[in-house]
């Protein structure tokens, strides 16, 4: 059976953690921008996860330089136009994750086609996952923040607390969902995100544009 059929949400969680410390202390190391090749020739389902959630990563890190008090308009300009990149980036790389389970259950005969349709797709489910791992990685890092004002590390330890629930319940529904998908009597399907703002034939600021 396909390497891509057997997965867990969980195992997902703990590569966003480890991957979080690794970018954290070393934001160019494992810099897995694009993903690598499975044995098969095609993408790695695993590596296409990694890939996603570096994408997150450098939005998250992108937008907080767009907040900054003292950047300029031309700074603004800049991030505004990387936020666009990285974002299209982050949805490309997500749906190429719920492309290759597609594949990969193709492979088996599945999804059966007259399961119940799932409303959400495990590709972003996985993206719900990468962002929590974020919103804990820098709750845990204001937890430890020694010239915080009192009070500060207490209220993120309830935030923490409502996040690791969160993400908890969102690995135990992806894990419930496979197991269904795989069993037969679940079904998803592939949603594109359809964005238009970085398309020159949709977006009429860039097809209006007296430069084209």
């Amino acid at each position: 059976m396909n390497a891509d059929l057997h997965f867990s949400a969980r195992e997902i969680a703990d590569l966003h953690d480890r991957s979080n410390r690794l970018w954290h202390q070393n934001p160019a190391a494992s810099d897995s921008s694009e993903p690598t090749a499975s044995s098969e020739g095609g993408p790695s389902f695993i590596l296409t996860v990694l890939a996603q959630h570096r994408a997150n990563f450098d939005l998250w890190h992108t937008e907080d330089r767009a907040r900054a008090p003292r950047a300029t308009d031309h700074d603004l300009a800049q991030v505004k136009h990387a936020i666009d990149q990285i974002n299209q980036r982050r949805n490309d790389l997500t749906e190429l994750c719920d492309t290759l389970l597609l594949d990969a259950l193709g492979s088996a005969g599945l999804p059966n086609d007259s399961a119940e349709l799932h409303s959400e797709s495990p590709g972003l489910m996985i993206d719900r996952l990468s962002i929590l791992s974020l919103k804990i990685w820098h709750t845990q890092e204001e937890i430890g923040r020694p010239d915080a004002p009192a009070g500060h590390a207490e209220r993120n330890r309830q935030r923490l607390a409502l996040l690791t629930e969160q993400r908890d319940d969102l690995a135990l529904c992806l894990d419930r969902l496979w197991s269904r998908v795989l069993a037969g009597a679940r079904r998803f399907k592939l949603y594109r995100q359809l964005k238009m703002y970085n398309d020159p034939a949709l977006n009429p600021e860039m097809y209006g544009s007296p430069d084209r």
